[in-house]
């Protein structure tokens, strides 16, 4: 019983489970008769690489440091843009509801509603042809799509028209980030950069008020909208220089961390099946390759000639088979309700700020989201030290082994700091205390818990089901959307009928409830991950055809 972790005494190995480091690891030597310096280490040699990266240089897993922090540093900017054209006009949704000459609850749906909802489709689309054909195409088609859709809204001359542009922005803003991540970054390094992607992702959210806001109050949307084009094109050059092909056919290496073996070797062919056990014998041993590395002319090509050979119904239906996963279930329930509440609290600004006693313009509705800003950014700096570091004393107290449920004691963060926000959120505003408690305090404590419990959430999927990572990420996004797209319905009469305190008191309340189920997680998980290989859960439809 691993710190509290279930053991599977039923498989050899447990998917997902993987040595971190030496102390301990005879067993590779003695049990499998494989020699234990051919596992390939991180520069200090104290760390086992987990996954174990393959001879070829164009392996992503091999690239260039200076190559994995450029793609990082466009992820964190892409996500950041992304985030940002969402909420980019909560601020004004007031006068502009009264511009368009439509009710709020109505300007809200049309407006954000629209793009939510069609987030949740495109998360399906966009991960069955990042699948099939790699995820650089999707990349700079989405990026284009964006640009193109932010010139339209920005000269709407109907509000049936900007709700449709709208729609087109909401599908073009799926992510396939964390499954990037996966592609190129180790175990011990993902919790610093699934903090990166957050910061983006949140820091686009929290930011667009307050520069939105003073650009819509002192000048008009639609320069706020030609602005967010502009920001687009500039991502898009940056991901045709800095984003190349991550999606990439695995052959020769050693695999650690997703059979039911100790060791085996990666094929050459995606598979979901059991790998047979191939003992490699000799010490000192390694795979050599022929494999010449590409060019850099050659990775600005559009699409690399990556295909996958499941067809394309299968490939569809994968999110919803993965979601059979208790992990995946479990990630979904926490992801959709950490992400949906940030949606919720920028629907309502306007109508909680831009009303008596605080009576807020334009501009300082939109300022309200700085403070979110600056928690999440020390969410992000803490994620590395915190989440990553709990996992290596975690590994090296069982022995050198990495469990990926290691990740989930982080998620206290996310009661402590989360659900106690909600609760202060509520009760400010009802009492009508000084904006600072609520703008600085409370949303300073929900976004620093929400950085931190996404971060570990997000880690959790990749190490449990790192070859299903882009479906998990899809699922999980469709499920998030379509349950954003109902809050848009009824949450702004919601806060008008009961209050603040009842409406922000009972979402305090299923933070917790959600939390909650993390124990269990953390104690079974291990066990869940088994049942799901030994039972064959995903292979009906995952497996080739």
């Amino acid at each position: 019983m691993p710190l509290g972790i279930l053991d599977d005494h039923k498989l050899e190995h447990v998917p997902g489970t993987a040595p971190l480091n030496e102390l301990g690891r005879e067993d590779l030597e003695i049990d499998q008769g494989i020699d234990r310096n051919l596992l390939k280490h991180d520069p200090t040699g104290q760390i086992v690489l987990v996954p174990q990266p393959s001879d070829s240089p164009n392996d992503p897993y091999n690239w260039s440091r200076w190559k994995k922090e450029m793609f990082t540093v466009v992820i964190a900017y892409g996500c950041g843009c992304v985030g940002a054209v969402g909420p980019l006009l909560t601020p004004a949704f007031v006068p502009l509801a009264s511009e368009f000459g439509v009710p709020l609850q109505r300007f809200t749906l049309g407006c954000n509603g629209s793009c939510i909802v069609s987030i949740a489709a495109g998360s399906l689309i966009c991960n069955t042809l990042a699948v099939k054909i790699g995820k650089r195409p999707v990349y700079l088609a989405t990026t284009l799509g964006l640009a193109v859709s932010c010139f339209w809204a920005a000269e709407v001359k109907s509000f049936g028209s900007l709700a449709g542009a709208r729609t087109v922005q909401g599908f073009c803003m799926v992510t396939l980030i964390p499954a990037s991540i996966a592609d190129i970054w180790f175990v011990h390094e993902r919790g610093f950069r699934a903090a990166i992607f957050n910061l983006g992702v949140l820091g686009g959210i929290n930011l667009a008020g307050p520069i939105a806001g003073s650009v819509i109050q002192y000048g008009s949307y639609r320069i706020a909208m030609h602005a967010m084009g502009g920001a687009f094109v500039l991502m898009l050059l940056l991901v045709i220089f800095f984003m190349p092909e991550s999606a990439y056919h695995r052959t020769g290496a050693l695999n650690i961390d997703t059979s039911d073996k100790t060791i085996t070797t990666d094929k050459l062919e995606k598979s979901f099946e059991k790998a047979e056990v191939q003992q490699i014998e000799g010490r000192g041993m390694s795979i050599s390759s022929t494999e010449p590395p590409l060019s850099w002319k050659q990775e600005l090509r559009p699409w690399s000639g990556y295909f996958d050979h499941v067809s394309f119904w299968r490939t569809l239906l994968r999110p919803f088979v993965v979601i059979a996963s208790p992990v995946v279930l479990w990630a979904t329930l926490l992801f959709t309700t950490c992400i949906s509440w940030l949606v919720l609290i920028s629907i309502t600004l306007s109508q909680i700020f831009a009303a008596p006693p605080y009576n807020f313009s334009v501009s300082a509705v939109g300022a309200t989201n700085v403070s979110s800003f600056v928690a999440s950014v020390i969410g992000t700096l803490a994620a590395g030290p915190i989440i990553d570091g709990v996992v290596k004393l975690l590994s090296k107290r069982n022995r050198g082994i990495f469990e990926p449920e290691f990740r989930l004691p982080v998620m206290v963060t996310y009661l402590i700091f989360t659900a106690t926000g909600f609760f202060a959120w509520g009760e400010s505003l009802y009492r009508q205390q000084p904006w600072p408690i609520p703008v600085i305090v409370c949303m300073g404590l929900i976004n620093l818990g929400v950085q931190l419990g996404t971060s570990s959430v997000v880690t959790y999927v990749c190490d449990s089901h790192r070859e299903q990572s882009a479906e998990a990420f899809a699922i999980m996004n469709f499920i998030k959307n379509l349950f954003a797209f109902g809050l848009t319905f009824y949450v702004n009469d919601w806060i008008a009928m009961q209050g603040v305190r009842n409406c922000f008191f009972v979402i305090g309340g299923i933070t917790v409830g959600c939390f909650v189920t993390t124990i269990p997680m953390y104690v079974w998980g291990k066990r869940a991950r088994s049942w799901v290989f030994r039972y064959k859960v995903l292979d009906r439809v995952l497996k080739a055809v």
